[in-house]
């Protein structure tokens, strides 16, 4: 039998134990795996997991132990630095190589001040990479007591790191309270789905019991007492301690006589014993334990103090006192259980009264900003501006430390201690959008429409708008838009204007056309307003440059003013830039998708290299998904495929598809590229995380072509072509007629001519041709050449082909001029033809096309020829790619857990990998293969 500290608790645990030892076995030989504690308050889960610190199995492990709390919740990567702070202080410097430098900001590396955000998956990579780098010195074994109270980035990482550890020499062993509605947020239930086994120590049973009872009396009871004690508990070791605790302040013998008064009570009275043990205490006791309860788990010893009204000698005596009754441990409770009892000792007003002498005290002990705000957070009575302040400042550094969900509850409590309906709510909910800006973009734009109908004047009113930038603000619903025109109409024009009345016109003006760029209004006039703004001396007004991005962007996505031009201006707007800036305060978004349109990406790939470093330095996650997924888009028209294929995915994981956050801008680039490469797990990655009927007009125009590319894949091209032109026909309202970016027609051509439509398809083809020369872009005029030479065929056919070529040897888009030459090649069959296809292929990481052009040539190909998959097999693999375990496949696809794995195993013989991290990238591969 399992024996550990005298609490007893251990007892009875060795089915447990055990069952951990071989998982840490496996680990060492690389089958990382999770284990859960589960159950009720008090059954033995945070004993077991410390006694499991304490294994010989775990002599070879490095041992990361954290314990969440719910006062803690609030603190950004809290349990994650408890777990690897220890570590890592004694870890070679060379666990920080590669990607391991994204996890710096949390650890107070590269500077101290560093902002960190609660869904900042790049550091969530570098974190996995971190613990993949230690592990391989020596495996882990990760201990994390109460899940359910886990900040959310450590639950993320957590997630992150459940969903990968079958892979990793680490175990990973939790404990969650059952029925906590915490334990059901997406991240915890990610981390429990996921558990190679999940255990639910037993109550125990009566010896255990009785010895548990006697170790906390510290002297011998009778049995039968000791069975009592167990018939009302159920042998809870937690509410075993309560009654032992409860029973030795009382004075009363554990004897046989006094049995029948604890088998008459109910395990719900076990803490009204415990309360009524505290309510016995003299007054000052009572005084200390209030006052420690509303201090929380982080009180120090001078407040609970001064709070209680006690002095030192008192304090320390009382203390002494609670520590001998296993109620306190220095100057906190001992354990969940004692604390909301002394909740029951008082009122809701006491309770009130305490947090606000609390608030007052803190503040004048000149306490952090954010413990102040924490005591204000339990209030609901207003304090008045001086609270408002310091909510606002406590604001400011929850942002700092990358917490925005804290910093949006401190401007919300803050809002009860402002006016009704006067500037100085609109300056906290001003604050509050820029807040929300970070979690919710909906969210923050519809707060910004509240403070601006709060503020006096017209130029407040403006100044408040341009706090989101035009790309923000161009989610913006009905209501807000026409709160922007009306404020816009009261400036007037810009020209009319000057100083900073002027600034702020040129700046409305371009969210206004920025958010009503799919409108025939934010169309019109692009070209003139061009011409207007270059006239005056705009490179020296940032407002003006502002507005010309817009309008580029614009240009580029109508194709309304040639590709040389609206190259040019780009560039230039592009170099008064600082790359080091904040990314998504700026215009620089639109500026690198209209150089990518106009097929001039030369200036652009330096620049986002030295933002993206700028960002990691700041820790900005949002901003990082921005830039990865331009970078994707410079990668693809420059011809890196392989750059342009990790760049997709590097944002995908930073969250480009959480369009909430990043705004749908960065999703409808990502998209486009994913449409572009024609990559199977991009693709399925992108559809599997958006709703299937997106509200965002544009995002579910860019979601419904990467369908159709989808059904094309599939076979299924009937269905693809209505697909196809229903998406054509909304970006043609938008007048989204770019051909580099969306070239629907080329695509649907092509289904066109499967389905024998040979005069439709022509059509389209000659269509988009007329389209891209108009624009004037090479890399468009080559793709629709090379398009209408597959669909006329024959010798017209294969001299379109060659004039494609001839066209695209002057882009920098060598993907294009890849399918180009791979066309040629397959019209002619030439030996020589498709040695130049392989020889680009292999320069620029297409391995799809090069192995065709290996077969062409009679060269073997890769051993991945085991067969197409099946539907069945291409589903589960593109679910397992994206991190899902078996039982998750299973379930989803209503299916048994070895179904998946015959799946599996089928799917690794095809394609010739031994393990699913190969996987991804044998898809890719061989592409999206056609079922059987």
């Amino acid at each position: 039998m399992t024996r550990g500290c005298a609490t007893g608790v251990l007892l009875e645990r060795d089915d447990e134990t055990s069952l951990v030892a071989r998982a840490l076995e496996q680990a060492r030989d690389g089958i990382g795996s999770v284990v859960v504690l589960a159950g009720p308050l008090g059954n033995g889960k945070t004993a077991l997991l410390r006694a499991l610190a304490r294994h010989p199995g775990a002599a070879s492990f490095s041992v990361l132990h954290a314990s969440a709390t719910l006062m803690e919740r609030g603190h950004a990567y809290g349990v994650v630095r408890q777990l690897l702070e220890p570590v890592l202080a004694a870890a070679p410097a060379e666990v920080w190589a590669g990607p391991a430098a994204l996890a710096g900001p949390v650890f107070d590396r590269g500077g101290a001040d560093q902002p960190l955000d609660d869904a900042a998956r790049s550091v969530h990579l570098g974190m996995l990479t971190l613990g993949r780098n230690l592990s391989a010195i020596k495996p882990l074994f990760v201990l994390v007591d109460d899940l359910q109270w886990v900040d959310e980035p450590s639950l993320a990482m957590l997630e992150l790191l459940a969903g990968r550890i079958r892979h990793l020499r680490v175990v990973l062993v939790v404990t969650v309270r059952e029925g906590d509605p915490l334990a059901e947020r997406p991240a915890a239930a990610a981390v429990l789905a996921a558990a190679t086994k999940r255990l639910r120590p037993r109550p125990l049973s009566p010896a255990g019991a009785a010895k548990l009872v006697r170790a906390k009396l510290g002297r011998e009871c009778d049995e039968a007492f000791g069975l009592a004690c167990h018939e009302a508990t159920g042998g809870n070791p937690l509410l075993l301690t309560g009654l032992a605790l409860a029973w030795a302040v009382g004075g009363e013998p554990p004897t046989e006589a006094n049995a029948e008064l604890v088998r008459a009570a109910r395990p719900a009275q076990v803490r009204e014993r415990v309360v009524a043990c505290m309510r016995a205490q003299p007054e000052p006791v009572r005084l200390l334990l209030k006052a420690a309860a509303v201090l929380g788990e982080s009180a120090e010893l001078d407040a609970v103090s001064v709070l209680a009204g006690l002095d030192e000698p008192s304090t320390a005596e009382i203390v002494r006192g609670l520590d001998r009754l296993g109620l306190f441990r220095g100057a906190v409770f001992a354990h969940p259980g004692a604390r909301e009892a002394v909740d029951d000792l008082m009122t809701a007003t006491e309770r009130e009264q305490l947090h606000l002498r609390a608030v007052r005290l803190l503040y004048d002990l000149g306490k952090p900003v954010e413990t102040v705000a924490g005591q204000l957070l339990a209030t609901s009575t207003p304090q008045g501006l001086w609270a408002v302040e310091a909510l606002r400042d406590a604001a400011h550094v929850a942002l700092r430390r990358g917490a925005p969900d804290t910093a949006v509850a401190y401007l919300r409590r803050a809002l009860l201690d402002t006016s009704v309906d006067g500037p100085d709510r609109a300056t906290v909910l001003v604050d509050l959008a820029s807040a929300e800006r970070l979690l919710d973009v909906n969210a923050a734009v519809r707060t910004l429409s509240y403070a601006v109908a709060l503020l006096p004047g017209p130029r407040e009113r403006a100044a408040a708008l341009i706090r989101l930038t035009p790309a923000v603000m161009g989610d913006a619903p009905d209501a807000v838009v026409s709160i922007l025109r009306g404020v816009v109409d009261e400036f007037g024009p810009p020209e009319r204007l000057s100083g900073v009345d002027r600034d702020l016109s040129l700046r409305l003006e371009a969210r206004l056309r920025f958010i009503c760029r799919s409108e025939p209004w934010g169309l019109a006039g692009t070209r003139t307003r061009l011409d207007e703004l270059q006239e005056g001396e705009w490179t020296d007004s940032g407002a003006a440059r502002e507005l010309l991005s817009v309008l580029v962007n614009s240009a580029a996505l109508t194709a309304s003013v040639s590709a040389r031009r609206v190259a040019v201006l780009a560039e230039q707007l592009l170099a008064r830039q600082p790359a080091s800036s904040a990314h998504s305060a700026s215009a620089a978004p639109l500026l690198v998708t209209a150089l990518a349109a106009a097929d001039s990406p030369g200036v652009v790939a330096g620049w986002l290299e030295r933002a993206l470093g700028a960002a990691r330095q700041r820790g900005d996650v949002v901003e990082q998904a921005m830039i990865r997924t331009e970078q994707s888009l410079i990668h693809l028209v420059a011809g890196r495929v392989a750059e342009a294929t990790r760049a997709a995915s590097d944002s995908f994981d930073l969250g480009a598809w959480d369009w909430t956050s990043v705004g749908t801008s960065a999703a409808i680039v990502s998209g486009a590229v994913a449409l572009q490469l024609g990559d199977p797990v991009l693709i399925d990655q992108v559809l599997a995380s958006v709703d299937a009927e997106q509200s965002n007009p544009c995002l579910a125009t860019v979601t419904g072509l990467l369908r159709g590319h989808t059904a094309v894949a599939r076979g299924e091209h009937a269905a693809a072509a209505l697909t196809l032109a229903d998406c054509g026909a909304h970006l043609d309202r938008s007048g989204w007629r770019n051909p580099v970016l969306f070239p629907w027609r080329s695509a649907l051509a092509l289904v066109k001519l499967k389905l024998g439509a040979t005069c439709d398809a022509i059509a389209l083809a000659e269509e988009e041709r007329l389209i891209a020369e108009e624009w004037g872009a090479a890399s468009g005029i080559g793709r629709t050449l090379r398009v209408l030479g597959r669909v006329v065929g024959g010798d017209r056919g294969l001299d379109l082909t060659g004039r494609a070529i001839e066209v695209l040897r002057t882009s920098a888009h060598r993907l294009e001029l890849l399918h180009a030459l791979r066309q040629r090649a397959e019209l002619t069959e030439c030996p020589d033809s498709w040695r130049s296809c392989l020889e680009l292929a292999e320069e620029i990481g297409a391995q799809r096309i090069a192995n065709r052009a290996r077969i062409a040539l009679g060269f073997s190909a890769p051993a991945r020829s085991g067969g197409k998959l099946t539907r069945s097999e291409q589903k589960v693999a593109m679910l397992a790619v994206s991190g899902r375990s078996n039982q998750e496949i299973a379930e989803m696809l209503d299916v048994t857990s070895r179904a998946v794995e015959k799946h599996l195993t089928n799917t690794y013989r095809k394609l010739g990998v031994r393990r699913r991290a190969e996987l991804a990238e044998a898809l890719r591969s061989v592409g999206s293969a056609s079922p059987a």
